[in-house]
């Protein structure tokens, strides 16, 4: 059973590069569908997959938004995951092309739901445009602003994976990406000779694929005088190797199998990782220099324990390389001293009468 795949608008949608490619599941807005009519269409999804994805973009309608918010919220089902993207909507369409590829894999609905922004650090998504003077989305410096207003300036901006703005004619250039990828374009007002062109040039793109601008494009760049581009990797098996190499966790308040820091799904976070506990090492019970000559002479030797006593070992006297001890001095006896000094005080001659 595959994750089931969802979008607000058929624009992002774009056609299948391989035949077992599943097509995504549109979720029209409040205009277009009753709120009755959603609930049973997402049901149906739901018994037939198993998991839901529904992926929208920062541009989209706020009715559609709302709309997918509602129903999750009637259904009261942690099985429907909402991710919004900041990719611009050709980019997106290009995404959830790729989640679809996966979708068929042996990936888990939570993998599968952080992939999502996971695989969009791989998107270099932007636009060439006429003007820059609306473009509120990506910080456009004073002189782009004020050169918008001058016929005929072109500009290339890049949105993601680094936000990039460059003048078309000028010395710089857009920064791509350092691998394989396919170049999706999608041409409005604008003539695409330049991204087609001089741009596939100095990305070294292995192929390019036209397509139609989403509907929420134009909202997104700030003007109708576009065109649209998406680069990214176009191997269904690199994009798995992408997923699977990185760290999965349980998620411990839905049970999901997940990657990132968060769970898509139920949006608990996942608990920051025990620091590993070690014994304290233990400490050396014997003492240097704790032995100390006995009375009797002979060598001492340490013992466990370090307070001080040694055994007399009588056998090292008579091992060869072994010096013997010095005999121990004996004890000292206060009363002969006594006896010995009276006894000269006694003899002591006296002086004449």
């Amino acid at each position: 059973m595959s994750t089931a795949i969802a979008v607000t608008c058929a624009g992002l949608q774009l056609g299948a590069t391989e035949p077992h490619t599943p097509p995504a599941h549109i979720l029209p807005p409040a205009g277009e569908q009753s709120l009755e009519d959603a609930l049973s269409a997402m049901r149906m999804l739901l018994d037939q997959h198993g998991y839901v994805i529904a992926l929208y973009g920062a541009a989209v309608d706020p009715t559609a938004r709302q709309r997918l918010h509602t129903v999750r919220s009637v259904l009261e089902s942690d099985r429907v995951a909402l991710v919004r993207s900041d990719l611009p909507p050709l980019g997106l369409a290009v995404l959830v092309r790729q989640l679809r590829q996966l979708s068929t894999a042996d990936l888990s609905p939570g993998v599968l739901a952080g992939a999502v922004r996971l695989l969009a650090h791989y998107v270099h998504a932007g636009a060439l445009l006429g003007s820059v003077a609306r473009l509120g989305r990506l910080p456009v410096p004073l002189r782009a602003h004020a050169r918008s207003w001058l016929p005929g300036g072109r500009f290339g901006v890049l949105a993601a994976p680094v936000p990039q703005l460059v003048r078309v004619g000028g010395e710089a250039t857009l920064e791509g990406p350092g691998y394989a990828t396919r170049l999706t374009v999608a041409t409005g007002q604008l003539n695409g000779d330049w991204v087609t062109g001089e741009l596939a040039d100095q990305w070294r793109v292995a192929s390019l694929e036209p397509a139609t601008a989403p509907p929420e494009s134009s909202r997104w760049w700030g003007t109708g005088r576009f065109v649209e581009f998406a680069a990214a990797i176009p191997d269904v098996s690199m994009l798995y190797q992408i997923v699977c190499s990185v760290r999965r966790s349980t998620c411990h308040w839905c049970g999901l199998e997940l990657i990132g820091d968060r769970c898509v799904f139920c949006q608990a976070p996942v608990p920051p990782a025990r620091p590993a506990v070690t014994a304290p090492r233990a400490a050396s019970r014997i003492k240097p220099d704790a032995t100390q000559p006995l009375p009797g002479g002979g060598p001492t030797r340490a013992v466990p324990g370090g307070d001080g006593r040694a055994l007399h070992d009588p056998a090292a006297a008579t091992r060869p390389g072994i010096p013997a001890a010095e005999p121990a001095t004996a004890p000292y006896d206060a009363s002969r001293l006594t006896q010995a000094r009276t006894t000269q005080l006694g003899t002591r001659p006296t002086g004449p009468p």
